[in-house]
């Protein structure tokens, strides 16, 4: 059994065959679908694939850093009123990201800081996207040492040093995709940190794992994710299935 803590599946890339792809996640072991928030333009739809009858799918809830602009208050208050509403199984996913556009660096600041404001006020896991700003991110969450704050780096495809610090913080390390491609050197850093650690995800759409490296992803392809690991750490995909998903169940407070 499988868990993919983080995936897009509520976006137009589903649309056509969304119904045949929650069925091949089902057959690929996959029981558990975790949906990290953009904006308010698709919580909609994140939310209204709770509901189907295939494969267990839980929001969250927050404001992506690509997101952030002009409109960062009314987007802010539009995620601190459904906080207020219902319960979502994470905030996020929130962070930085340097890589794009620097124009709404001190929002996208702002933005983060209030998120994990929020995680911990509603003692909930955050969800960290830390594209070209890890050390950042890892500044910003050693501000709250000592407040209870919990997590995941997702997406990490950093150095055994910044693996170091993230796991000292107590957050785990988010393995997708990236892990299966044969430049990312992330190999030598994975030897390196307990399973103990890491949780598993696709960030589907994007950041598909070889073989379908440059195509859709999806979370039928956890297993593959899931057998680099095994070979890193020269154990059994059912070991790193049922590690991987007691730490998710953990982190995110899951009922088994």
């Amino acid at each position: 059994m499988f868990i993919d803590t983080h995936s897009h599946i509520y976006l137009k890339e589903f649309e056509i065959d969304s119904a045949e792809m929650l069925e091949r996640a089902a057959a690929a072991g996959v029981s558990t679908i975790l949906m990290p928030a953009i904006d308010s333009e698709t919580h909609n739809s994140m939310m209204t694939m709770e509901h189907n009858s295939l494969v267990r799918c839980l929001s969250m809830i927050g404001l992506h850093p690509c997101s952030v602009n002009d409109t960062l208050e009314n987007e802010l208050a539009i995620v601190e009123s459904l906080l207020q509403q219902r319960k979502f199984i994470a905030i996020g996913e929130t962070g930085l990201d340097f890589y794009w556009d620097l124009t709404y660096k001190t929002l996208q600041y702002r933005a983060f800081e209030r998120q994990i404001e929020w995680a911990i006020a509603y003692d909930l896991p955050i969800v960290i996207h830390s594209r070209q700003s890890t050390d950042e991110c890892i500044e910003v969450i050693s501000n709250y040492n000592g407040r209870g704050l919990k997590g995941v780096f997702h997406c990490f495809g950093g150095t055994q040093e910044q693996a170091t610090k993230i796991i000292e913080q107590g957050f785990f390390l988010g393995i997708g995709g990236v892990s299966t491609f044969k430049k990312s050197g992330l190999d030598r850093t994975l030897k390196s940190v307990s399973l103990d650690n890491i949780i598993l995800e696709t960030d589907a759409p994007y950041l598909a794992p070889v073989p379908f490296r440059g195509k859709r992803n999806e979370p039928a392809y956890i297993p593959y994710i899931a057998q680099k690991l095994a070979d890193v750490k020269e154990i059994g995909i059912r070991d790193v299935a049922a590690i991987t998903t007691k730490n998710a169940e953990k982190l995110f407070s899951l009922a088994v």
